[in-house]
């Protein structure tokens, strides 16, 4: 088969020849279709972010996807050769322990303990066949309509389900995406409305952009365009939300400064719940009295709970998460370089796929 190597971050990648892997206990091989290339995989490639964790030896890269299952192992019950599935990067040791190691697959170890973890298992999926845990791997029954590309783009709701899943989303609450024209942040708007948020404001700087997700998202989203007066934009938001949310879901990437994420803290309604799952490169000063006297929730979230694919397909599936809002734009496999440079540019509702095979 062929597979993407890299040597190491900022060292060679090669695309070379493997032998098909064979699954081990409790692992699958899937046999990749199509993958959604992350935004920041060119700068990971080359080194850039020097936080991230990967294998001594050379390992495939990549992230979550798409394919059929080719062979499973010992262990391994709810999946069979021939089915189609989805794959999920992040990845859960499955011990009885208060903290478990968590990687994601060709990407990261999250904490040293996690290396083992990598050790196990070092690869990614941008290779024609993946060899994965069982539990990443999610059954994709009932959506033979949609082609692997199309599928794929399901890679786009997974995490931003984890945050509105930790914020205890209900049907009719108003809820208030801040970074919602990055790609995560679009894809929280439009899964919050499948989830049943009766109000969507999304905010963001880029007022193009925030356009064209209302246009995609319908007249249930309303768009407050910030000006970086955290005091005005917390009362812009508010205002949009007509008096105050119920949830507000921070997405904001590589913030340098906290103004955004405290507006949206600000506009939220007594009792409401802020969910952090941007990146910020400076402290969060919190509002003790504020915070306190609102009855206000700050709460953090990495990444997704293992069911998360299956309850995004769920959505998929009963028609009220619409995939089309979402713009693809595909790349052959040998063709990653070239994916990788349209990935860092994509605007917030593309979405990058990479073409395994048939």
């Amino acid at each position: 088969m062929k597979a993407w190597q890299l040597e190491r971050l900022g060292g060679e990648l090669t695309l070379q020849e493997r032998p098909v892997p064979e699954p081990g206990a409790g692992a699958v091989v899937v046999r990749m279709q199509a993958s959604a290339l992350m935004s920041y995989m060119r700068d990971f490639v080359e080194g850039k972010l020097p936080n991230y964790r990967v294998p001594d030896a050379p390992f495939v890269p990549g992230g979550n996807g798409t394919g059929t299952v080719h062979a499973v192992g010992p262990g391994v019950w709810h999946l069979r050769p021939g089915q189609r599935v989805v794959t999920s990067s992040h990845f859960v040791a499955d011990e009885n322990a208060r903290e478990p190691a968590q990687i994601l697959l060709g990407i990261t170890a999250l904490a040293a303990p996690a290396e083992q973890v990598q050790t196990r298992w070092p690869d990614g999926t941008l290779c024609e066949y993946a060899v994965l845990p069982a539990s990443v791997v999610t059954a994709a029954d009932g959506l033979e309509a949609f082609d692997p590309v199309r599928l794929a783009l399901c890679t786009r709701f997974v995490v931003p389900y984890g945050g509105l899943r930790r914020g205890r989303l209900s049907a009719g609450e108003t809820v208030v995406v801040s970074g919602a024209t990055g790609a995560y942040g679009s894809a929280a708007v439009l899964l919050a409305l499948a989830m049943g948020a009766a109000r969507v404001v999304a905010v963001g700087r880029n007022r193009d952009a925030l356009d064209a997700l209302v246009a995609a998202a319908g007249s249930r989203v309303v768009a407050v365009a910030i000006s970086g007066d955290a005091r005005a934009d917390a009362q812009a938001i508010r205002a949009a939300a007509q008096g105050g949310a119920d949830l507000a879901f921070d997405m904001v990437g590589g913030a340098r400064d906290p103004d955004t994420t405290l507006a949206a803290l600000r506009s939220l309604a007594r009792g409401g719940r802020l969910v952090l799952m941007g990146s910020m490169s400076v402290p969060l000063p919190i509002p003790y009295a504020e915070v306190m006297l609102n009855d206000w929730e700050i709460l953090g979230q990495f990444m997704y709970p293992r069911d998360a694919y299956r309850r995004v397909l769920d959505l998929v599936r009963a028609e009220l998460l619409d995939l089309d809002a979402i713009r693809s734009r595909t790349f052959a496999l040998p063709d990653l370089r070239a994916a990788m440079a349209a990935a860092a540019g994509a605007g917030n509702l593309d979405c990058v796929v990479m073409i395994h095979g048939d």
